[in-house]
């Protein structure tokens, strides 16, 4: 699916910034924070960085010297560019066979570089609920090769993730799915 985008997409710096602001839209990122990341000039994410400003799909505002930038929720093609992001990093893969077999899941959160909208090729997951360990186990391995990355979980019932949430809320957090969402 990333391979997808890239072809839709000729420019892979403005995939990459698509990817970082539209998996979770709630985060925002400067010019040199981008340039660090993809490791290149802060020239070329600013170019695409305008362009894509221009076209609606990021919105800025001025904090002290530096201008934050994030996705536009309100821009009409909202919905499908943070629908293939998720689908190009493979959650809906994920969350899709999570569901179907790991017993009473109540909520599924996406924590860490992912939930950041960073490609790190490791997915953190909080899963919350009544977890069957050793379907996880299996599905985490076969979905690992499936979507090329790594994956951990924590896997808590409802009364410890609740006593964590402090904790998590210090990170970046992610709901990917709720029970009857």
């Amino acid at each position: 699916m990333v391979s997808i985008l890239n072809s839709l997409i000729t420019s892979k710096t403005r995939v990459k910034i698509l990817m970082r602001l539209f998996l979770n839209p709630d985060r925002n990122a400067y010019l040199r924070e981008l340039a660090d990341e993809f490791d290149i000039s802060t020239g070329l994410v600013s170019e695409e960085l305008k362009q894509l400003k221009k076209a609606g799909f990021l919105e800025s505002k001025k904090n002290g010297r530096q201008i934050h930038f994030h996705a536009n929720r309100n821009h009409p093609l909202f919905s499908e560019l943070n629908s293939m992001v998720k689908k190009a990093l493979g959650m809906d893969k994920i969350i899709d066979s999570i569901v179907e077999r790991l017993g009473n899941l109540e909520t599924a959160y996406l924590v860490g570089d992912y939930a950041e909208g960073k490609d790190t090729g490791i997915i953190d997951l909080v899963l919350v609920g009544n977890i069957d360990q050793t379907n996880l186990s299996d599905l985490v391995a076969k979905t690992e090769k499936y979507i090329g990355r790594k994956i951990r979980t924590l896997a808590v019932q409802n009364e410890e993730f609740n006593s964590m949430q402090e904790m998590l809320n210090r990170n970046p957090i992610l709901l990917l799915w709720k029970n009857g969402r």
